[in-house]
């Protein structure tokens, strides 16, 4: 006994109808064929209430009509097919989606009856006295709610002039709109490439339809890829995904990465280096080409900071640092007139490290954004892996704080002496926290040392601001 593969011809007929996910693909795949038919201008009208869709191109028209009729098989020359794949199912669509089709190309006009059409009933071909220039396929008994509102969205990419109701459309994210760089998967266009304001949002087009969105983005502000058709393919039947979406995605954002390479260095020959750097750095961050930098004497604002304020333990924004206001030279850092210090959010074990720093003048770099061959590294000192040594001068008395939310010893003095390593500071105007113990010299009498001990924030996460300002007034009223 021997079996093989059978085709129920009746069944694929019949099931054929479910195989569309998307109510759209009707009119993409017609959108498709008149773009592949040459067209230079396509029209859809669609009279929601009579339920007509009708589409009409400007292209080279049907060369046999039998093609439209025929599943799996594409009718398109060699050359569309080698550079577009094309599977032959898209006007099947139109036999689910509509009761009657008129087609019309050239002298051509055809009329089916698409319930007659999937029982395998034949059509006459008819031939008309007078010839209309490109085709018409005009459907009836369609059903496409809210058309008029996908359009635009659907179109958005597509490479040939549309007008809908007799409106143009827009096509903002269509190839000939756009700036492209050609590179080895398509045409890439890359947001903020003049202006450095990189993103990740990509929109990612094959054919002119869209095969990945993301979930949110700006309309200005995003990527824009039209793949190569010859060396990608989307999932049938509706493609609007990717074979192997996964690998094939990586490829996509590997090739945008590439770009904004070419870009960065293109612009550091033509940008003086503080507009370079100061425009690009961002763009860098994002995509990974923070080495751009390291034969560059020029460092990005971004990555260093001065204590402007009191430093606190704080979950809700930093106002005791700033950006600084010019940015030091390599020759300042290098020679010692600059001294770079590395530090993580205040906190009770590291409050000393940070107001030492701060009677210093040091400013904070956040080297890490950097690349690990950069030159600034050696010059950068993490002064938390050397303990702090916080001392009362003087001191004059001590109690413990009852407070609502922290029950600190309170020590008054005459002065506080902080040393890390080789470095010391004398702090006489604001208290110091060390462990659970607050240090108050003379010019301490704001209360503000509760929050150098504590965050305020509580085990679900919720900043506890009443008691800060209880025990801030509870503290400034002990001191007194």
């Amino acid at each position: 006994m021997q079996i093989q593969i059978r085709i129920n011809e009746e069944g694929a007929l019949r099931n054929q109808r479910f195989a569309f996910t998307d109510r759209f693909t009707l009119v993409t795949e017609l959108l498709q064929n008149a773009r592949r038919a040459g067209a230079f201008r396509i029209a859809v009208d669609h009279l929601a209430e009579e339920q007509v869709l009708r589409v009409h191109d400007d292209g080279h028209g049907i060369g046999d009509f039998q093609k439209l009729l025929s599943f799996h098989e594409s009718g398109w020359d060699d050359g569309t097919v080698a550079q577009e794949h094309p599977f032959g199912i898209g006007f099947t669509k139109c036999l689910y989606a509509a009761t009657r089709i008129v087609a019309t190309s050239g002298q051509l006009r055809v009329d089916i009856d698409t319930a007659a059409a999937l029982q395998r009933a034949a059509f006459e071909v008819e031939t008309m006295a007078q010839a209309v220039a490109g085709t018409t396929i005009e459907l009836h008994g369609v059903q496409i709610a809210d058309l008029d509102k996908r359009m635009e969205t659907l179109c958005e990419g597509f490479p040939v002039g549309v007008v809908f109701n007799g409106k143009p459309l827009q096509r903002r994210y269509a190839d000939d709109h756009l700036a492209l760089m050609f590179t080895p998967i398509g045409a890439v266009h890359v947001a903020g490439n003049r202006s450095g304001k990189a993103t990740r949002d990509t929109l990612v087009f094959l054919q002119g339809f869209c095969v990945k969105r993301p979930s949110y983005f700006k309309a200005d502000d995003v990527n824009i890829i039209h793949l190569d058709p010859r060396q990608f393919m989307a999932r049938l039947p509706d493609r609007d995904t990717l074979i192997d979406a996964d690998q094939q995605l990586k490829r996509v954002e590997a090739q945008v990465k590439q770009c904004w390479r070419t870009i960065l260095e293109v612009a550091k020959t033509q940008l003086a280096p503080q507009q370079f750097v100061a425009t690009y750095f961002d763009a860098m961050r994002q995509w990974g080409h923070v080495d751009v930098l390291n034969d560059m004497d020029t460092l990005p604002a971004e990555i260093l900071q001065r204590i402007t304020g009191y430093p606190i333990q704080s979950g809700y924004g930093e106002d005791y640092v700033a950006a600084v206001a010019l940015v030091p030279s390599r020759h300042e850092i290098e020679s010692g007139q600059v001294r770079l210090v590395s530090l993580g959010s205040p906190d009770s074990e590291n409050a000393g490290h940070w107001m030492l720093a701060r009677q210093k003048g040091w400013l904070i770099a956040q080297a890490y954004y950097l690349d690990k061959d950069h030159w600034i590294h050696p010059h950068v000192r993490y002064i938390e892996s050397d303990k702090a040594l916080i001392e009362p001068q003087s001191e004059t008395s001590r109690t413990q704080l009852e407070g609502r939310w922290v029950w600190p010893l309170v020590i008054l003095c005459e002065s506080i002496r902080i040393c890390v390593g080789d470095q010391e500071a004398i702090v006489v105007e604001d208290g110091v926290c060390c462990d659970d113990q607050i240090l108050v010299p003379p010019g301490e009498t704001s209360g503000e040392p509760v929050r150098q001990l504590s965050s305020f924030i509580d085990e679900h996460e919720r900043y506890r601001e009443s008691d800060m300002e209880a025990d801030c007034d509870a503290l400034a009223a002990l001191i007194r």
